[in-house]
């Protein structure tokens, strides 16, 4: 491998070739991907159903009327930062994506540090979900036959069933998420429609756009959900490898998944306020109704029969999740195995699938793992395995997205390579001054994510300084005694501008 400055590219012909590729060696499986299956895997990761019915009722009573608003401002911060991560992604195409881009724009120290910390956020994420699924699923088979199944055995199943897809091709992964993604889409159109037949444009109260609105006091907490829940759009670039066209594939599917996410939050969340008018539905959002808030919209609206689909959906929509962050998780382990960051054997590539199979094979271990000591400790699925997993995984991710919109705009500044002043300096600096003030909102407003105060909260916030240190520190000794091998850190799939 060839030796390259952090911030020039080295050529790497036969990077994505036409024809699907892999060997046991650590290549993945080339040219499967399409821009459909990365919406798939994205969107899907991050769960519109869930978003909607246990997300968007806690943001409508912490913020108030403008909560329909905030998830347009963030769709628009978010897209700032899209048009830089995607003009990188044409020239830094790897599993680790935000590692890979921190490397190249801002360093390698500091992108190794940020390795580990993708590497604790989305394995966090992972059993976090299965463990909502196991919640879900549990609720839903006593009320349907009265039997009491333990969480932690059907999250056990949830996550057996996703190690399996994810040593599979990645094909068949997209193709269930893409059937998981229609139907929760189609539960919450029904809804929105049975609002409107109802209301009609009662339901539609343009007070909810107002900038004013924005001007609560809880405005900051409610900002922290919000952009929460878009959390998985940037795992477009974690398939780079993967993809047809990475060129066009990855820049489409960002833009696609954020504009679809964005529109589709702003007006689910519309019209569930609407389903009672916007100062009721703003009350009931902040009593003890709030967590059914979107299911009573269904029930009113509706019927009683969506109302109980939606709830059944909701297990296929954590599932779902489970397995797009399961994917991503794997391919941040196979990227870091790849170069020797983390045990070799996670590098290793399945012959015959042409998937991160050490990777699908650790991940899944850890999750059951997590899953096993949360059932030991007799720890709630719900508030407790799912909500602080994911509060870390949450706030790890909105770091390193400030950090690779950073990074996009170091990159850029000497050679833009074409590309508009717009799209590569100030869209990522917009991006990254905006996603930096968020990363800090979460941090203050922690206990908005894990529904606890004081010591809890402290533990939590924990682990990730603790990996980032530890990745300087692995970093400056790889620089040190091995400077050549540091010097081809993250040049895997880079290619020069031609």
């Amino acid at each position: 491998m060839t030796s390259t400055d952090s911030r020039t590219p080295h050529s790497s012909k036969g990077v994505t070739p036409s024809e699907p590729r892999s060997d046991s060696g650590g290549r993945l499986a080339a040219g499967r991907i399409g821009t459909s299956d990365l919406v798939f895997f994205v969107v899907a990761a991050a769960a519109p159903l869930t978003v909607l019915a246990g997300v968007a009722p806690f943001a409508i009573g912490i913020g108030g009327a403008g909560a329909p608003l905030a998830y347009l401002v963030s769709g628009v911060l978010l897209v700032l930062f899209a048009a830089g991560f995607t003009a990188m992604s044409q020239y830094v195409r790897n599993a680790g994506a935000f590692y890979a881009y921190v490397a190249h724009g801002l360093g390698r120290v500091l992108g190794v540090g940020t390795a580990y910390v993708a590497v604790v956020s989305y394995n966090l994420i992972t059993p976090g979900v299965a463990a909502a699924f196991g919640y879900f699923a549990a609720d839903s088979v006593h009320d349907a036959t009265g039997t009491d199944i333990p969480w932690w055995m059907l999250s056990g199943v949830c996550v057996a069933a996703v190690g399996v897809l994810g040593w599979l091709k990645v094909t068949l992964s997209a193709k269930v998420l893409g059937v998981a993604l229609v139907l929760e889409v189609l539960s919450l159109l029904v809804m929105d429609a049975g609002i409107l037949g109802d209301r009609g444009t009662a339901a539609l109260d343009p007070a909810s756009f107002d900038p004013s609105t924005l001007a609560t006091g809880g405005v900051a907490g409610m900002f922290v959900l919000v952009i929460g829940a878009f959390t998985g759009f940037e795992a477009t670039a974690i398939y780079a490898e993967e993809a047809r066209d990475p060129r066009r594939t990855v820049s489409r599917a960002t833009f696609i998944a954020i504009g679809f996410l964005a529109v589709f939050y702003a007006a689910g969340c519309w019209l569930i306020m609407g389903a009672f008018g916007t100062e009721r539905a703003v009350d009931l959002a902040g009593a003890a109704a709030g967590p059914d808030l979107t299911f009573s919209a269904a029930e009113l609206h509706v019927g009683a029969w969506l109302a109980d689909t939606m709830h059944g959906l909701i297990i296929v929509s954590a599932f779902a999740a489970t397995l797009a962050f399961h994917n991503a998780a794997a391919r941040y382990l196979y990227a870091l195995g790849r170069e020797g960051l983390l045990p070799r054997r996670l590098g290793t590539v399945s012959g015959r699938h042409g998937s991160p199979g050490g990777a699908v094979v650790a991940q899944s271990a850890f999750n059951l793992l997590l899953i096993a000591v949360g059932a030991l400790l007799a720890a709630d699925p719900y508030s407790e395995v799912f909500l602080w997993t994911n509060s870390i995984g949450v706030l790890g991710i909105m770091a390193m997205q400030a950090l690779a919109a950073l990074a996009v705009w170091a990159y850029f500044r000497r050679d833009r390579r074409g590309m508009s002043a717009a799209r590569v300096v100030w869209s990522p600096l917009l991006a990254c001054a905006g996603l930096a003030v968020l990363t800090v909102l979460a941090v203050v407003h922690f206990d908005l994510l894990t529904g606890r105060t004081g010591a809890v909260n402290a533990v939590l916030l924990v682990p990730l300084p603790l990996v980032l240190i530890a990745g300087f520190a692995v970093a400056l000794r790889i620089r040190h005694r091995e400077p050549e091998r540091y010097a081809s850190l993250t040049t895997v799939d880079v290619e020069r501008d031609v």
